[in-house]
């Protein structure tokens, strides 16, 4: 299933609307002279960077150079060209950290190329190859003529412009020509694959504004839209005469654009198709239908059609959260062109320094490592991890950077012959509940879907009656342990922590079981050191007196204080936690040990990561088994304002096997978990270096809250099933990993009884 819809937050600078063109359906172009004055400009970038806009759209009528007035003020502006002006107010803009998209109708290859320097990415409505238009349309129009536009579009591609096109539906042409239209289109980015996205816009006719500045109007009724979720005012205008001519031309419907979207994924699959949230209700239903963008949902209105307000980006998120997509922002530049040969380097830099966590995972990372990638250490890393000895920050920074298949194939087998010895073939799986007995959170982590403010209306509390038929529910489910978590709760004091425990444990012994508590992450226990002003040792003694069994080594995310100063600055210190952990350890109990990857963390800082988990356990010898968890971003601040996408599957069983060759024989049991990257992938990673597949888990918040699409709960028999798939044994394992029962292969013995 989808998951992800785009858009890009921006604001629309109409540097100029004197136009050549005579285009029937216009309301934005005028014939007098309009220039923005260079002062007006940067009054207008300043406040786009104060309101945290990423994109700046300069959107221009054809050729304004063409009037005399708008020629002289160049000249008075100290420019030869308007091409020219264009240039400076990009250079401007990038010096604020604005990313630069132009549209200003059809330019010379030299111009093209001028602006490549200056912009993340360039565009232009291809509308319609029909030429017949030109005789209703876009009379008066000639570089409407679509043989010109393609030529544009073409040269685009030849210089490598990341590139924005599409086409106008109901402007009097047929349903084939539209589709000759996108037709056209695939053929051009056959040649060049520089088309990022397809616009299919659909005409809404306007009224004409003499007199009147657009980009007024349509900043004061985006303004109120997104103040009241009220738009009002939208002209509702009959269809003009010449966009009724035609056979099957006419007022456009949703059936028409879901046709229109389905030709385009068929033609250009790996192209994005924006359709305007503003110009339709039906937006909705386009996104099902397979749209991928909503757009820029312009800070200050569509200059194009200014009485028709974008929806703001929370009311879009709002309801695309209902219907179970994620609304994530983009660079107008798409992620898979950030890339030097498609970017020019000034605006490369930008990017590095404002918009570094939208560039790709591409072998190395996204910033410059501290020290050179020495691929010539990969052949000796990986035989040093495959016999269990400790691996150099260089070795595993390499083993996290590999992207060549052949290499990754011998880290995975390294992986799987170190897990062979240490652990055999039997795949192991506990069954347990999980228990978010609250979502109240002060922290604010920005990887977190979970958290909420206390006054929330999405925030919960468990009361004593709910949280003891959870436990009840657990029991009866055949559940050998509870893992207990909650966000950070602002009232909570020692004993309410202490309470739960009491009451879990008094619960599932009248109902006749020792049931095991694995409760409270790093981040829980310090802060009952910090309200109760104990010290961990003594805090995790009154803890055990009150039943608790084991520690999660979660809120590890990665350990490296740059990551965490991140994605997490409120969070405790990579010291903090392995304070607590040795804590842990120290009063008899045993913990796990968790990292959190695919997000904003770089190959060197997971290589810190696993020097201090490994060191940690060389020391304790506490820790049972390391889980990695891949970020989910959907539903959170990394996903939705920084570009964080899911990493593939591809990356997130490579990183599994470096992690078991970076644990070498310190700590025995891997673990995948299947609601981070579904029990398929959970499945095949049983042949990178894992061993376990988890918990049953019954309930699980916190990834769901992420987004993630690979439900909360597993039965037994769904887990014993995936390790046969493999071709393994399975095993019921207690959360210290005593073997309760054994699930052999068929033909190899009968299933003793429980332990």
């Amino acid at each position: 299933m989808r998951r992800r819809v785009t858009f890009s937050r921006n604001l629309t600078l109409s540097l100029s609307r004197t136009c050549r063109c005579f285009c029937k359906y216009c309301a934005f172009a005028t014939h007098t002279a309009h220039l923005y004055s260079p002062q007006e400009v940067i009054d207008t970038l300043d406040g786009a960077a104060r309101r945290q806009v990423k994109e700046l759209l300069v959107l221009t009528g054809e050729r304004p150079e063409v009037n005399p007035e708008v020629r002289e003020r160049l000249r008075e502006y100290g420019h030869e060209d308007f091409t020219g002006y264009v240039v400076w107010v990009c250079e401007r803009a990038l010096e604020r950290g604005l990313l630069p998209h132009t549209n200003l109708g059809v330019l010379a290859r030299r111009d093209l190329a001028r602006l490549r320097e200056v912009t993340a990415s360039q565009g232009l409505m291809l509308e319609s190859v029909a030429e017949r238009l030109m005789q209703t349309v876009h009379a008066g129009s000639p570089t409407k003529h679509p043989a010109r536009r393609l030529e544009m579009i073409r040269a685009a591609g030849e210089l490598r412009i990341p590139f924005t096109s599409g086409i106008l539906v109901g402007i009097g042409e047929t349903e084939q020509e539209r589709i000759e239209s996108l037709e056209a289109l695939a053929a051009v980015h056959a040649e060049h694959g520089h088309l990022q996205e397809v616009i299919l816009q659909n005409f809404v006719p306007h009224q004409r504004y003499y007199g009147e500045e657009p980009a007024q109007i349509a900043d004061a009724a985006a303004r109120a839209y997104w103040r009241t979720g009220v738009a009002d005012g939208r002209p509702q205008l009959p269809l003009p005469e010449w966009a009724q001519a035609g056979a099957g031309a006419g007022p456009i419907n949703i059936e028409d654009m879901k046709r229109l979207i389905s030709e385009t994924r068929r033609l250009m699959p790996d192209v994005g198709i924006q359709i305007p949230p503003n110009l339709a209700d039906w937006w909705g239903e386009l996104v099902a239908a397979g749209a991928t963008d909503l757009g820029g949902l312009s800070a200050n209105g569509d200059h194009i059609s200014p009485e028709h307000p974008f929806p703001s980006p929370h009311q879009v998120r709002k309801a695309l959260q209902s219907d179970g997509y994620a609304l994530t922002e983009r660079l107008c530049v798409y992620a898979s062109y950030i890339d030097p040969d498609w970017v020019a380097p000034a605006v490369m830099d930008t990017i590095k320094v404002k918009y570094w966590s939208f560039i790709p995972r591409r072998g190395s990372g996204r910033t410059d490592p501290p020290r050179p990638i020495r691929l010539d250490l990969l052949a000796g890393a990986i035989g040093k991890g495959r016999d269990g000895l400790a691996l150099s920050a260089d070795e595993l920074t390499v083993l996290f950077s590999e992207t060549r298949p052949e290499a990754i194939e011998e880290i995975r087998q390294a992986a799987d012959e170190l897990r062979e010895e240490l652990v055999g073939e039997t795949v192991t799986f506990v069954v347990n509940r999980n228990i978010n007995v609250s979502n109240v959170c002060v922290v604010g982590c920005a990887f977190c879907g979970f958290g909420q403010g206390k006054r929330s209306p999405d925030a919960y509390e468990h009361d004593e009656r709910e949280f003891v038929a959870r436990i009840l529910e657990a029991v009866d489910y055949g559940a050998t342990e509870l893992c207990i978590q909650s966000g950070i709760h602002p009232d909570w004091t020692l004993e309410d922590y202490l309470g739960w425990l009491r009451l879990a444990k008094t619960t599932a012994g009248r109902a006749g079981v020792d049931i095991h508590l694995h409760a409270y992450s790093p981040m829980e226990i310090a802060h009952m050191c910090d309200i109760s002003g104990l010290a961990p040792a003594e805090v995790f003694a009154r803890l055990k007196d009150a039943g608790l069994g084991s520690t999660p080594g979660t809120a590890a995310e990665v350990l490296h204080d740059g990551v965490r100063e991140r994605i997490s600055p409120n969070k405790l210190p990579v010291a903090r936690w392995v304070e607590i952990i040795e804590a842990s350890h120290l009063a008899g109990l045993r913990s796990t040990a968790t990292v959190m990857f695919g997000h904003i963390e770089e190959p060197w800082e997971l290589a810190e990561h696993m020097r201090v988990v490994r060191e940690l356990q060389e020391r304790t010898g506490g820790i049972t088994e390391f889980v990695p968890l891949s970020f989910i971003p959907f539903q959170t601040l990394l996903g939705r304002t920084h570009g964080v996408e899911e990493i593939s599957r591809a990356e997130n069983l490579k990183h599994t096997a470096v992690f078991r060759l970076a644990l070498g024989r310190t700590i025995a049991s891997l673990q995948a978990s299947w609601v981070k990257m579904g029990l398929d992938a959970a499945s095949e990673s049983l042949r990178w270096g894992v061993n376990d597949l988890g918990g049953t888990l019954m309930e699980e918040s916190i990834s769901r809250l992420a987004g993630s699409y690979h439900g909360t709960r597993l039965d037994p028999d769904q887990l014993i099933a995936a390790a046969h798939a493999a071709g393994r044994p399975a095993a019921e394992r207690t959360t210290l990993y005593e073997i309760r029962r054994r699930y052999p292969l068929k033909g190899e013995g009968d299933v003793p009884v429980a332990a």
